[in-house]
């Protein structure tokens, strides 16, 4: 029996992390049975991220290792979330760095992963270790960790839940708090203003894309219907893209679409997402009238029976390589959609410089898959008027407060709004 070492390594090299990894996949299942029920969905915000510095190998190795500790430190040390990690356990965590158990400690550096010639799969290095001590004239020295690599620790983190923040996953950084309140302060910080409102597309934008995902698929209905649908659906129930994407333990199916049966409404129903938690969103009778489109372009009944397990957003060609390799109707991953609805996007901002809309085409060209929640949400209570505590239970907001920062989202909207208005109504100067 192949022997694992004491802490699961759960990022491979640059070169082979995107195609998965079985022993990686089986402890995330383990994990989210016994502990942590969203563990697989934050290891894949994490590899996004990760992702991210995949241009510099450097960034990416101290990153990924930073990564790893902590992960394993909230689902095997703490058996917590990501999600409810805050201030005090961020001092935990930098206490456990300090004085790590000495079975997790190693004094040469080594691969986290090795090729297995034998089974012909890459398998967690038995020899490696989430701490590196230091030999002097062959002897191994007490560890030690110093105030720089602590706080480059935090630093990290804190990056790490900006992006989660960003994603809508969590709400807020231990890291950055204890960065600026706690032993590792660092300077004064005032709390953000509006210049960190949250990107959505205005209408003349959304429609571009809405336009751009209608062309694709009337030119190409077997590549895009697909495409179409998914742009229809990230809008009109608001989704996080790890919400309709494959991940270790979830993917998504038809039967995920439910009918009420005391009012007839339809929904559509996420199992897992931020926090372990599960919701259904309210799905409108446009997004019904797509639905219908996308199951008749594939051949199958208009709506779906309650127990209808057809993959949600199928590949057109089997995997190459990796956990699905071979396999044809496997849905898609977070970087597949992510890439499909990038495309759309950049088709619709091309559209619209070359229609003379510059400002709006370079300010589309910044927006990202995850913009697409947000456009959902401004313009449901923006403009389609939906009370707040609707939208708060279709988005999953743990909060009202959270929903409320989508009123008037662009600065740009609540100006126009604010030009016109009167200082004497009665006056009849305007």
């Amino acid at each position: 029996m192949y022997e694992m070492p004491p802490v699961m390594p759960l990022f491979d090299s640059i070169r082979h992390v995107e195609f998965g990894n079985p022993h990686v996949n089986q402890y995330l299942a383990e994990v989210m049975l016994d502990a942590v029920p969203d563990a697989g969905l934050v290891y894949e915000y994490a590899l996004e991220w990760l992702l991210e510095q995949k241009h510099s190998e450097n960034n990416y190795k101290t990153y990924r290792s930073e990564l790893t500790t902590f992960l394993h430190w909230c689902f095997d040390v703490e058996r917590i979330s990501v999600t409810d990690a805050g201030r005090r356990h961020l001092s935990r965590y930098i206490d456990y760095c300090m004085q790590p158990p000495a079975q997790l400690i190693a004094f040469r550096n080594v691969a986290q992963f090795i090729h297995s010639k034998h089974l012909d799969e890459r398998l967690p290095n038995p020899l490696w270790r989430p701490f590196l001590g230091k030999r002097i004239g062959g002897e191994e020295q007490p560890y030690r960790i110093t105030e720089r690599a602590l706080k480059t620790k935090l630093a990290i983190l804190s990056s790490f839940f900006s992006y989660l923040i960003h994603e809508e996953y969590t709400e807020r950084n231990p890291a950055l708090m204890l960065i600026k309140n706690g032993r590792f302060r660092v300077g004064q910080a005032g709390p953000l203003d509006d210049t960190e409102e949250l990107k959505a597309f205005t209408d003349l934008q959304w429609s571009y894309v809405m336009a751009a995902a209608d062309r694709l698929a009337a030119r190409d209905p077997e590549e895009h219907e697909r495409t179409r649908f998914l742009i229809c659906l990230m809008y009109g129930c608001y989704l996080r893209i790890s919400e309709v994407s494959a991940r270790p333990g979830f993917a998504p199916v038809m039967g995920q679409f439910r009918r009420d049966r005391k009012t007839g409404v339809w929904g559509y129903f996420v199992p897992i997402s931020k926090g372990g938690k599960k919701r259904t969103v309210a799905v409108s009778r446009r997004l019904l009238q797509a639905l219908k489109r996308y199951r008749s372009h594939l051949g199958m009944s208009e709506l779906p029976a309650p127990n209808d397990k057809t993959p949600l957003f199928v590949r057109h060609r089997a995997a190459g390589r990796g956990r699905d390799a071979g396999i044809l109707n496997a849905n898609l991953g977070i970087r597949q959609l992510r890439d499909e609805i990038s495309s759309v996007i950049a088709q619709a901002a091309d559209q619209a410089e070359q229609d003379g809309f510059s400002q709006d085409a370079r300010e589309m060209r910044t927006m990202t898959p995850h913009s697409i929640r947000h456009t959902g949400i401004s313009h449901d209570i923006n403009f389609n008027g939906r009370p707040l505590s609707h939208v708060q239970a279709d988005a999953g907001h743990d909060s009202i407060e959270t929903t409320s920062q989508y009123l008037h989202t662009s600065r740009a909207e609540r100006h126009e709004s604010a030009a016109n208005k009167p200082l004497d109504r009665l006056s009849g100067d305007e």
